[in-house]
C-alpha cells in the first residue's frame, strides 16, 4: 500500500522523482530544460545527460530583475530560447522540477516556445 505523505516538500520532491525516472527511461538523446523556482527567483538550465553538464543557463538573478514575477519568468524562457538557438539546441524536453505546470512555470514554457524551442 502507497503512503500518503501530507507533507508540501515530500508530494513536491515525489513528483520530481517521477519526472526523472521518466526522462531516464526515455533516453531520446535531447537536451533537458529544468525550471527551479523559488520565491523570489526563477532559474532554467539546459542540461545534456549523456555528458553531465550544463551547457546554457539562465535566471531572474543572472538577469538582475528582481520580485518572482510572472513577467520575469517571460523574460528568462525568452533568455534560455536565445542561447540555446546560438547553441544550434532547437528540440528539448521539459523538466519543470517537481512544481505544478501553472504560473510562472508555464509563463516561462510558452516564452521559450515562442522564441524557438519545441518540446
Amino acid at each position: 500500500m502507497k503512503r500518503l505523505s501530507l507533507n508540501k516538500k515530500e508530494n513536491r520532491k515525489n513528483r520530481h522523482l517521477k519526472i526523472a525516472r521518466k526522462f531516464k527511461r526515455i533516453d531520446n538523446g535531447l537536451h533537458r530544460l529544468l525550471v527551479t523556482k523559488t520565491n523570489g527567483h526563477i532559474y532554467a538550465q539546459l542540461i545534456d545527460d549523456g555528458k553531465n553538464i550544463t551547457v546554457v543557463s539562465s535566471s531572474s538573478l543572472q538577469l538582475g530583475l528582481k520580485n518572482g514575477n510572472k513577467e520575469n519568468s517571460s523574460k528568462v524562457g525568452e533568455d534560455i530560447a536565445k542561447k540555446a538557438l546560438k547553441k544550434n539546441i532547437k528540440e528539448i524536453n521539459f523538466d519543470r522540477g517537481g512544481s505544478k505546470y501553472h504560473g510562472r512555470v508555464q509563463i516561462l514554457a510558452d516564452s521559450a516556445r515562442k522564441n524557438g524551442l519545441v518540446f
